[in-house]
This record gives structure tokens, C-alpha cells and sequence, in this order.
């Protein structure tokens, strides 16, 4: 089925929705027709079953399967495990090593999307699109992220069950959303964290506040995103997998208040 030509000739607006995700690099055109065709593809939240359907790729939404798809080719989205020493910063005015030497082979003019301390090593996204930085680093967004922290001390299963009970530091409560106990040896033990919470270096105060204060911290996984085995001092692009994941989250929660006076994260 096809979209009726308007009477006087002219071309209805947009773009045929085939041949944006052909672009996009969904599929070949026949390809994404049969999607279409099998109810397979929303635009704004409504299934498309016209083949005819002609979209804004600058406006419109569209998502296949119920996984977002990104229309601008423009935008570029990399993970990068931060090593310790480096400073989410693209420029620091105190001179110390910052994040410039993992964008500076890139076309685009990338940001990174939150903060991990100088410290704190980890899985950080850059990334030119503003708009999904904005949703996955603001905390009222509630991004889950996952943390392994080598500590001081034996860690205990009680010591575990008041990380997720909640525990009440300076400003406020907070308990962890996942909590386990991954080793113990010489002294020292290796916990994970989960967590959606932004406030600030809020891993190593927890841990502190239990007895267990971090002599080393990665962040693993940050929403849908796992490091893998990129290693320290490494960036790769996002699969096509990973930014459908990605922006799905981030369309998803991005109809969230914001929390007035709140800081991005900063672990």
C-alpha cells in the first residue's frame, strides 16, 4: 500500500521510512519493507504497516522490534575504559591528564557523558549527542551503573546486607540496589555495587562508612553498556546492538523531571 500523491502533483513531506533505515543501516530497503510490512516498526509509538509512510528523520522517533534506532549519521557514540590518573574532563585547568587524548582522532567534537573521578577507572561514554547525555548523566534519570571495589578488609555477609538495607551518610540515606561479595584474600576483599544513585564519589563513601574503605574502583557497566575486555586506555565505537539498548533507555526515561539542585555523578 502506498501514500496517495496529493492532487496537484506535489510530493508528500518527509522521507520514505525504507529508505531512512537503509540509511541508518538497519537493513537494505526490501528488507525494511517486509518489516513494515509484518507490523515490525513504530514511528512515535504507532506501528507502521504503509509502505508509502514518509518520515522527518530530524523529528520523528522510530524504533524497530522496540529497540530505538538513531537517524542522524551524525552522531557518534564511543565507550572508553578511563584509566586511573585521568580527569572527566575535556580540558583541566590545573594541567593534569584529561580525556582530549581519546577524542583527538575524531571528526566530531565528543563529550563525555558524566563524570568518574581522577581514581576511578571505568567505562565512560563520549559522545556528541547532547540530548542523550543529558538523560544518561543527570540523576534524576536513575542510570543504573555496576562497580567493582577492591577494599580494606574482610568483608562479611552482614557487612553486604547493610549495604543494600541502607546506610545514612552526611547527606542522606542511601542503599545500593545490588550488593555481593566477589572475593576475600591478604587482607583485602572485592565487592560489587549497583547502583542508580549520581551523588558524588557516593561508592567510596559507602564502603567507608562500612568499614571498608576502596583502594581501587571500575565501573563495569553503566545501564545496558558492559566493559568487556576493552582494556585500560582503550575506546571502540558502540555496536548497532549497544546504541539501540542505549537509546531505548534513554527515550524511555526521558519524560523524568528533573531533580532541582542535583549533581552529575562524580564516583
Amino acid at each position: 500500500m502506498t501514500s496517495p500523491v496529493p492532487a496537484d502533483g506535489a510530493q508528500p513531506d518527509g522521507v520514505r521510512l525504507q529508505k531512512v533505515l537503509a540509511a541508518a543501516g538497519v537493513a537494505s530497503r526490501r528488507v525494511v519493507e517486509q518489516y513494515i510490512v509484518e507490523g515490525r516498526i513504530r514511528v512515535n509509538g504507532e506501528t507502521v504497516t504503509e509502505l508509502g509512510r514518509r518520515i522527518d528523520p530530524e523529528t520523528d522517533l522510530v524504533d524497530v522490534d522496540g529497540t530505538a534506532v538513531q537517524l542522524d549519521v551524525s552522531k557518534r557514540y564511543v565507550m572508553l575504559n578511563k584509566p586511573t590518573g585521568v580527569v572527566s574532563s575535556m580540558r583541566d585547568e590545573s594541567g593534569r591528564p584529561d580525556l582530549r587524548r581519546f577524542t583527538e582522532d575524531y571528526e566530531e567534537r565528543l563529550y563525555n557523558v558524566g563524570r568518574l573521578d581522577a581514581e576511578t577507572s571505568g567505562l565512560l561514554i563520549l559522545t556528541n549527542d547532547g540530548e542523550l547525555a543529558h538523560v544518561l548523566a543527570h540523576p534524576s534519570f536513575g542510570v543504573t551503573k555496576v562497580y567493582i571495589a577492591k577494599v580494606e578488609g574482610a568483608v562479611t555477609a552482614q557487612t553486604i546486607a547493610k549495604l543494600t538495607k541502607g546506610i545514612e551518610l552526611d547527606d542522606g540515606p542511601i542503599a545500593a540496589d545490588k550488593a555481593r561479595l566477589l572475593d576475600t584474600s591478604r587482607g583485602s576483599s572485592l565487592v560489587e555495587l549497583t547502583l542508580h544513585s549520581g551523588r558524588n564519589r557516593i561508592v567510596r563513601r559507602m564502603l567507608a562508612a562500612v568499614g571498608h574503605p576502596v583502594t581501587e574502583l571500575v565501573r563495569r557497566q553503566f545501564g545496558p553498556l558492559h566493559l568487556g575486555t576493552l582494556p585500560a586506555g582503550r575506546s571502540r565505537e558502540l555496536s548497532k546492538i549497544e546504541l539501540g539498548a542505549l537509546l531505548t533507555l534513554a527515550r524511555r526515561d526521558s519524560g523524568v523531571a528533573e531533580a532541582p539542585g542535583e549533581q552529575q555523578e562524580n564516583e
